[in-house]
């Protein structure tokens, strides 16, 4: 593992180590597939409902009933082809959403097309239109609110499905540590299975070895198995997965070559034999060049837009902490390119060493402990004006000269200092990886929480994870997540 367990993670085994300690609704799944399908029939009634109600007012004609019963039902159709009613892991609540808007347009395309086929009547489109716009919406909220309900009673321990881990190597009780920070996935780690398992103190217990698979699912309750890496021979591990199927048992692994295991992949077999093939990413390619163009089109609207509150900033911290008013830090971009990026001042004291305050977490991060930040606390050392802009992250819109100069994108990894880069290099897995594309305002790391005093190794692997799965609807995707975590006053990234 690239870094202790976290006290989360510790905290988490009181629960873990024996169902007999965990609360009774832990025990059993909830079998979410079959309320989300009730949720969604319950919604599109209501906005079809209220469609036809309203639409005399609307000025539209009342829609013929067949295209009114045809409609949810197609909907509902398309939804099951896509995977929507199975027992799946958690998916984000934006990739539901997308799948909704693009599902319910699909079938009211079909049901538009088909009507004008078979009748000249000038109103389909019309109708079309607000069948489609309440369904999107009405479905949409029914999903978020079970999405939000879904997600405190896991995070309350409920709804979990009992998980056993085979293989308690490293990557095995990474897998444990992720599953036990992250309870939304909806799989609670109960143990490991595992003959030569890795001797460690972190508390979640190696059950038995592959014989005992059967003792070990029903004296545990486990609904669901992860194989992870383990030394046994593959026909071993393979004769694991195939019994646990026997027992009706939901099965995932973990692949050898994970880390270029990508969202886009094609699979073709020759026989018997599957050849995985990823999607390259090009940082030098079409698309990215598209996105740089993007973002300095974005950056310039929004200085434009913002440039009272830029002013009013300046003006603020002027008055407040004297010149300089920027604070400027030597930073590594792509391809290891330095720039100096810019931030508002939100500190007293000089801003080199100010600059400096979290030196005791950069030598955590190198000695694999959770460093902290050295000397007195930063918070400490804000200024009154400086709390609130860095709550409100406007410290930050500086950066947008950043991005228009070429130095930074809009979505990328955070850059780093020079000699903090240097160090990290050598001993953080993967870390020059990042610096393949601009750094970013924002990242996929920050947006789901990593940033200030977490593990350096989680954010460059989350960072990768960006990289190698880039897409437009990913940086839109960590735009929104950005902006709840504004809204929320808690983003607040180096």
């Amino acid at each position: 593992m690239s870094a202790e367990l976290s006290s989360d993670y510790a905290a988490s085994l009181t629960v873990a180590v024996s169902p007999d300690r965990a609360p009774a609704a832990t025990r059993r799944s909830s079998g979410w597939p079959g309320p989300l399908l009730r949720v969604d029939v319950a919604m599109l009634v209501f906005a079809l409902a209220l469609a036809e109600f309203g639409a005399p007012r609307a000025g539209v004609p009342a829609t013929p009933l067949l295209a009114v019963f045809a409609y949810p039902l197609l909907v509902l159709v398309l939804l099951a082809l896509r995977g929507m009613y199975r027992r799946r892991p958690h998916t984000p609540l934006l990739d539901d959403l997308r799948a909704i808007a693009t599902t319910s347009a699909l079938a009211a395309m079909i049901v538009l097309c088909t009507r004008v086929f078979f009748t000249a009547d000038p109103a389909v489109a019309q109708q079309g239109a607000r069948m489609w716009a309440f369904a999107v919406v009405y479905l949409a909220g029914g999903r978020l609110l079970f999405h939000r309900v879904e997600q405190r009673a896991r995070r309350d321990g409920r709804s979990l499905r009992p998980t056993l881990i085979i293989g308690s190597g490293m990557i095995g009780r990474l897998v444990a540590q992720r599953l036990l920070e992250r309870p939304e996935l909806g799989l609670r780690p109960v143990g490991f299975l595992d003959k030569e398992p890795l001797e460690t103190d972190d508390g979640l217990p190696v059950l038995g070895a592959s014989w005992d698979l059967e003792r070990v699912v029903a004296e545990h309750g486990v609904e669901h198995v992860v194989v992870s890496f383990s030394t046994a021979p593959m026909s071993v591990l393979l004769g694991l997965m195939e019994r646990a199927e026997r027992l009706g048992l939901e099965t995932s692994f973990v692949p050898r070559l994970y880390e270029r295991t990508t969202s886009q992949l094609s699979v073709q077999h020759i026989g018997g034999l599957p050849l995985v093939t990823t999607r390259r990413v090009n940082p030098h390619g079409w698309y990215f060049r598209v996105k740089h163009v993007l973002d300095r089109i974005i950056a310039l609207v929004l200085v434009l837009l913002f440039s009272p509150v830029l002013g009013m900033a300046a003006a603020a911290t002027f008055f407040t902490l004297g010149r300089p008013i920027l604070f400027r830090q030597r930073r590594v971009g792509r391809d290891g390119v330095e720039f100096d990026m810019l931030k508002f001042r939100t500190m007293r004291g000089a801003p080199e060493e100010r600059g400096e305050a979290d030196a005791g977490w950069a030598e955590g991060q190198l000695n694999g402990t959770s460093g902290a930040l050295a000397g007195t606390p930063a918070e400490d050392q804000r200024s009154a004006l400086g709390k609130v802009l860095r709550q409100l992250s406007i410290d930050e819109l500086p950066q947008l000269f950043n991005v228009l100069l070429g130095h930074m994108s809009i979505v990328g990894p955070r850059p780093e200092r020079v000699h903090y880069v240097r160090a990290f290099e050598r001993n953080i897995y993967r870390y020059g990886d990042r610096h393949r594309v601009k750094s970013g305002i924002t990242g996929w790391a920050q947006a789901n929480g990593l940033r200030g005093n977490t593990s350096l190794a989680d954010r460059v692997e989350w960072d990768n994870y960006y990289i190698e799965n880039f897409s437009f609807w990913l940086d839109f995707k960590i735009l929104l997540l950005t902006l709840g975590a504004v809204r929320r006053g808690s983003l607040d990234g180096q």
